[in-house]
């Protein structure tokens, strides 16, 4: 494959709103040991993104300045030591950012070949969400067959593709949204819909409670999710959309309920925590996707130069599903 010198990416060219991000030319990037160079033809959007575009994602040191933490593509060079893959392998991979560009390089244990009959769009929906929902409602949460579960934003990326996983796994599952079309797409994934405009969560879920609630909102949820755990239910938090602090927890609930009140943040994983939840959703996930189920649900496709307009589409509230930019 030839590789040119140099390629178009979007960089946050300042903390602020989806209209800071900008095309730039840069230098192709080279492939380190145990990496793959991925010439991108789709990227995913998702709503870390758009806290570090705002300033508001915890950056750590050596952490991307570029946004995008996951692609499909083809392999385009190898970094020294990869066998795994060969060049003109499809993929889709879970970045450590830069996924809104031409090339990114990843380590090759974040890649996965791409399922049989998957478009590029389709497979670029894929890693960022799929790593999140195993690592955090089956992994650190231990949801199995035939318990009870509750995630919030369920017509998110997230949302969506923690509800089919739960439908594949024959784990009930209850979803809260705030209109009707939403709620109606959560049934139609198989889950109980809770339109929280109308209705209390923890009023619906009743007193046998969840086993595993999924959070992306935070502080201003935390007590009506301890009164919506069962009896050593694990609450999985992964963002804060509703405060990063709570006030005046219930921790006589905790302490009654057995509770576990947990949560993590997939791009602090180390290369060698995430190659481990690459293999698992490779051993589990993978036959369903090339069966044709679990599928990502596609919202909508912008281009990578209008990637401002994916923000504003994905902060506007309105989506189901993925929002994906279509590089090539």
């Amino acid at each position: 494959m030839t590789l040119p010198t140099d390629m178009t990416l979007i960089e946050i060219t300042t903390p602020g709103g989806p209209e800071v991000l900008k095309p730039r030319q840069v230098p192709l990037p080279s492939p380190a040991p145990g990496e793959i160079l991925i010439r991108v033809h789709a990227a995913g959007v998702n709503r870390p993104d758009a806290l570090q575009r705002a300033g508001k994602y915890p950056m750590k040191p050596g952490m991307s300045p570029y946004p995008g933490l996951e692609v499909a593509g083809e392999v385009a060079a190898l970094g020294e030591g990869v066998s795994d893959f060969a060049v003109g392998d499809k993929v889709c991979a879970l970045t450590n950012g830069g996924g809104y560009a031409q090339y990114c390089a990843v380590p090759a244990g974040q890649a996965l070949p791409i399922p049989d009959g998957l478009s590029w769009i389709q497979a670029a929906a894929i890693p960022e969400t799929f790593f999140t929902v195993w690592a955090n409602l089956f992994s650190i949460g231990g949801a199995h067959k035939g318990q009870r579960v509750l995630v919030h934003g369920g017509t998110s990326g997230i949302g969506t593709t923690a509800l089919m996983l739960c439908r594949e796994f024959g784990i009930q599952a209850f979803a809260t949204a705030g209109s009707e079309d939403k709620c109606a797409a959560i049934r139609g994934l198989g889950a109980e819909a809770i339109n929280y405009r109308e209705q209390d969560f923890a009023e619906v879920i009743g007193s046998q409670g969840v086993n595993v609630i999924l959070d992306i909102m935070g502080g201003s949820y935390l007590n009506n999710n301890l009164k919506a755990l069962s009896m050593d239910g694990r609450l999985v938090m992964l963002g804060f959309l509703g405060g990063a602090k709570a006030n005046e927890v219930d921790l006589l609930t905790i302490l009654g309920k057995r509770a576990i009140v947990t949560g993590s943040l997939l791009r602090a994983r180390t290369k060698e925590e995430k190659a481990q939840i690459a293999e698992q959703l490779r051993e589990h996930v993978w036959p369903a996707l090339s069966a044709g189920r679990c599928l990502p649900m596609i919202d909508q496709v912008f281009d990578y130069t209008e990637a401002d307009k994916a923000h504003a589409r994905m902060e506007g509230g309105e989506h189901i599903g993925k929002i994906v930019l279509r590089v090539s």
